[in-house]
């Protein structure tokens, strides 16, 4: 492996002019598609193997046209103080603003509240419900815009007019936090090599990659039904690893100037070592995130598949365009230790000169946890252990209305709905009964209605409504809760309880769907597939980390330091996004239930990044190992050479996630904050303490391998050990022969 990279690099380095031009002409041909792409169509939530999609399935079957998984828009409307909605000039405004709203090309349907009787007991409310034959992100914005004019003009009659429904879902917005993320990695990157021109490399090549990247999802979002999140995810992980890939790769290359090589062997040897670890590390982010497909939920599929995609990206723009980069820009790096004019120059020099020199801060800290390896790590996995006990209290869900910001639309229109009829109108559920098998159709549902009104928590219950054949009814029962409490969860078992009893009585199936339905299956179905996901990636994660460092312990103990992180970030969430700790800060105006798919997501895109740092910070520790070093004196030296780097790639990382908290959804809002606490816990408690910390008390026990396994694996050589054994007998790197006959341009 090093010896195939170091030459790779030394080839882009020579043929800098074509890798350059390769990677330019991609990014256009990916802008170019981009720019001409239709826009993204449907992003459909079909969940396949869930009661909720079955009986949606069913829908469309038995009852063509009626659009089941259509956007939906709820048009609330409040009579002014000491008026009624049975008012005449007020019901005038309610049916012309009905009327309005049936002329639009993509309106299945609209319901007139006084006929559909969704007028509040009170009279001070009323609801016009609204069906669209396309789903909320294929709606044309001219529909939307219509939607938006009827309600205010009803506004002008003097009502209050809001409007709920994702039919005026729009693509979120990340706002300007996400351009201080990268700013905040380009001040870290200039502190880190001391160079403009150092610093800008990794944001250049990171900037092409996710460039490229996310125009090649946008070119194939109508084709593949991509949708907005699945673009937000793989710019917020590729920025991130592009940026640390690229990191590692110029600082190993500095590193090699430093020890008096000339600068394409020094790119060789760079891109052998240093890119030896990108490659793994960017293997497990890429295990992780296509790993999401065994949930079997295609749109977190599609989000891991692209969001791979870009790393795949990155990592080969790491492997080429950096080296053919650091070309183009010759003496104008520094070997490591020495800065630019501008910021310093000639101190690191002088410095060396006159012996003042002293150890960095990673060898002090190293030395100082080799010291106290019990204490440092005890008060590691304390700290994590207390930060992880929120997640006791974790309650998971999926955003709707009342998850909203108030100063929302929808937000205002789920209230009045709970004011004027009971917080379960916000979240009606869809019995459908299919009685195609019964003899006697209208007695199995009039046998599920009347078990269905005498569960508890039922708010009403209307009468069935029968398809053409006569063999599929749906009734909608409205419970008393709100959507996402637990009483709601209870009495959709409870449907499905009641409907098990009548199959086997009268042979009709009962299917619960609707949108309530389908979060509490999504839910389930998260939940039941998290363990066999974690077993799946940690499984093959581990062996591949076996195979690099050529360890048992190792991997083990990457693994369950990973556990820790990913749990106390997730305790850190629900204390925020749940709980409300800080939610001011944070720009988190409604706490709620967690997303439902966090978890699991954390699990796959943590893991892959907790082994990026893994990774490059043990490697270099087997690297002097391997070497003839002690196992306690290997620990300082890869500190010594790696910590730096590696907590400058850790705040770039949480930089980029952080920037992604400033976005209006909800859901990327959650998953940058999630990510950038994941980071920061696994980077700096995990890796920078309790990894030396275990490494120091298990001593050479760390670099153990049963012998038969050994001779089993194949030797990757990540720390280089091949491309010294030939310097050692040459002088020179392991192609150097053929190097001599090529011109250096």
């Amino acid at each position: 492996m090093a010896t195939f990279l170091y030459k790779l690099g030394r080839l882009a380095f020579r043929r800098r002019h074509l890798v350059a031009l390769f990677w330019v002409a991609l990014l256009a041909v990916a802008g170019i598609g981009a720019a001409g792409a239709p826009a993204a169509g449907s992003t459909s939530f079909s969940i396949p193997g869930t009661e909720a999609q079955k009986a949606f399935d069913l829908l469309e079957q038995r009852f063509p046209g009626s659009s089941a998984d259509g956007a939906t828009a709820r048009v609330v409307f409040k009579a002014p103080a000491n008026e009624k909605m049975t008012d005449p000039d007020n019901r005038a405004a309610v049916q012309q603003t009905v009327k309005e709203l049936s002329g639009g090309p993509e309106v299945a349907s609209v319901a007139d509240p006084y006929q559909a009787k969704s007028v509040s007991r009170n009279g001070t409310t009323a609801y016009a419900s609204v069906s669209y034959t396309s789903s909320g992100m294929e709606l044309a914005d001219s529909t939307r815009e219509d939607l938006r004019e009827a309600a205010a003009d009803a506004r002008d009659t003097g009502l209050t007019v809001e409007v709920g429904g994702d039919a005026l879902t729009t693509t979120p917005e990340t706002g300007a936090t996400e351009v201080i993320g990268i700013a905040v990695a380009a001040v870290v990157l200039i502190i880190t090599f001391g160079s403009l021109l150092a610093a800008g490399l990794p944001l250049l090549t990171a900037l092409i990659g996710v460039g490229t990247g996310v125009a090649t999802i946008t070119a194939l979002a109508s084709t593949l039904e991509l949708g907005s999140t699945t673009s937000t995810l793989a710019m917020m992980i590729g920025l991130a690893v592009g940026i640390d890939y690229a990191l590692f790769i110029v600082s190993r290359y500095r590193a090699e100037l430093a020890e008096g090589r000339d600068r394409e062997e020094a790119v060789g040897r760079a891109v052998g070592t240093a890119g030896s670890a990108v490659v793994f590390a960017g293997l497990t982010v890429v295990i992780a995130l296509v790993g999401l497909a065994v949930v079997n939920i295609p749109m977190l599929t599609k989000m891991g598949v692209a969001a791979a995609g870009t790393v795949a990206v990155a990592v080969l723009i790491a492997l080429t365009m950096v080296p053919a980069l650091l070309g183009y820009v010759g003496r104008r790096v520094k070997p490591a230790g020495e800065k630019s004019r501008l910021l310093g120059g000639g101190r690191a020099a002088r410095k060396a000169a006159s012996g003042a020199e002293r150890p960095n801060a990673g060898t002090r800290w190293a030395r100082f946890v080799v010291r106290r390896p019990v204490t440092v790590l005890l008060l590691g996995v304390v700290g994590l252990g207390a930060a992880a006990i929120p997640t006791s209290a974790l309650e998971l869900g999926l955003p709707d209305d009342g998850s909203q910001p108030t100063s929302t639309t929808q937000r205002r229109a789920y209230d009045l709905v709970s004011e004027g009829f009971g917080p379960g109108f916000n979240g009606p559920l869809t019995v459908v009964v299919d009685a195609e098998a019964s003899d006697d159709p209208k007695g199995a549902v009039a046998a599920v209605t009347g078990d269905v009104k005498g569960l508890d928590d039922i708010a009403a219950v209307t009468p069935a409504k029968y398809n053409r054949a006569g063999d599929t009814a749906i009734i909608t029962v409205v419970p008393s809760s709100e959507p996402s409490s637990a009483a709601t969860e209870n009495l959709v078992h409870g449907i499905r309880g009641t409907g098990e009893d009548v199959k086997s009585s009268t042979g009709a199936e009962v299917l619960v769907t609707g949108s309530t339905a389908m979060n509490i299956d999504v839910s389930q179905k998260l939940d039941d597939a998290l363990v066999p996901y974690l077993t799946l990636v940690v499984g093959l994660a581990f062996l591949l980390l076996i195979v690099v460092f050529r360890s048992i312990l190792v991997p083990l103990k990457a693994a369950l330091g990973f556990l820790l992180s990913v749990l106390a970030a997730l305790g850190a969430v629900v204390a925020v996004f749940q709980w409300g700790w800080l939610s001011g800060l944070m720009g988190v105006e409604q706490t709620g239930p967690v997303m439902s798919m966090m978890p699991i997501f954390m699990v796959g895109v943590v893991f892959g990044l907790a082994m990026d740092y893994e990774v490059f910070l043990v490697t270099r520790m087997r690297e002097a190992h391997v070497h003839g070093e002690e196992p306690s004196q290997a620990v300082v030296t890869g500190f010594r050479h790696g910590a730096r780097v590696v907590t400058a790639a850790a705040v770039i990382m949480m930089a980029v996630f952080a920037g992604f908290i400033g976005s209006s959804e909800s859901m990327v809002k959650m998953i940058g904050f999630g990510l950038a606490t994941a980071v920061f816990f696994d980077a700096f408690v995990v890796r920078m303490a309790i990894v030396p910390a275990v490494l120091a008390l298990l001593g050479k026990r760390a670099w153990w391998l049963p012998g038969w396994l050994d001779r089993a694996l194949p030797d990757v050589d990540v720390e280089g050990e091949g491309l010294r054994a030939a310097a050692d007998g040459s002088g020179e790197g392991p192609d150097a022969d053929d190097d001599r006959e090529l011109v250096r341009t």
